[in-house]
């Protein structure tokens, strides 16, 4: 009813502060579809405000990470999952988390997880020191590979059930696995990494990585409906 009044002067901008906040998580993915598919219908651009990650990727077009007051990035939502421009925004953004690692060439990475080849180009010096993003669902199951690491923990999510696994290097890292596959905490696993996007970051953590531009030239980022 507040959502037919607010459209009903048809507005050209709706600010939406919240909206979904005090209802349940399936009516909150539920309504939040459908006011998306009405904006959409409309023609309505819309401010969504919210702390939900899940909700601001589902319902918007473009989002904006902020932190402490400052927009660390304006962009859709796979490129922020995917191309994070600042360590804020990668560690932000759906569980990431970083390992060390020394740039190989300007497309691969060795860490202790081994050799990590990317599909993108970075322009710093090789042999410098680099903060590798990855996430749970970088980290894949396979049974045959040489590449083990220990169960230290795991969380059951019905579809698939989030490890907490830990390399002989005492290094840990969580990954996502099918809950079919079963493991036992104390379990050894064969694992590797699934990461061809590879996303780094200078190792001080203070510069943003130089991700290079797409072949249609300067990378632009613009409002959409």
């Amino acid at each position: 009813m507040a959502l037919a009044r607010a459209l009903a002067p048809e507005p050209q901008l709706l600010l939406l502060d919240e909206p979904f906040s005090n209802l349940d998580g399936e009516l909150r993915r539920k309504l939040s579809h459908e006011v998306r598919d009405i904006l959409k219908a409309r023609g309505t651009s819309a401010i969504l405000v919210t702390h939900d990650q899940e909700e601001a990727f589902a319902v918007s077009d473009q989002v904006g990470v902020f932190k402490e007051g400052r927009l660390e990035q304006w962009d859709t939502p796979y490129n922020l999952y995917h191309e994070p421009q600042t360590p804020f925004v990668a560690s932000f953004i759906g569980q990431g988390y970083f390992i060390r690692g020394q740039l190989s060439s300007p497309e691969s990475v060795q860490t202790e997880l081994g050799l990590l080849q990317g599909n993108r180009a970075y322009t710093w010096p090789t042999g410098g020191a680099v903060d590798v993003l990855l996430r749970p669902d970088d980290i894949v199951h396979a049974p045959d590979s040489a590449l083990k690491a220990r169960v230290v923990g795991k969380t059951f999510l019905g579809a698939s059930t989030l490890y907490r696994l830990q390399l002989p290097t005492g290094s840990q890292l969580e990954s996502i696995f099918p809950s079919h596959a079963d493991h036992q905490v104390g379990a050894d696993v064969g694992i590797r990494v699934a990461a061809e996007h590879l996303v780094l970051f200078q190792a001080s953590g203070s510069t943003a990585a130089q991700i290079p531009q797409s072949d249609s030239g300067v990378r632009r980022y613009s409002s959409a409906h």
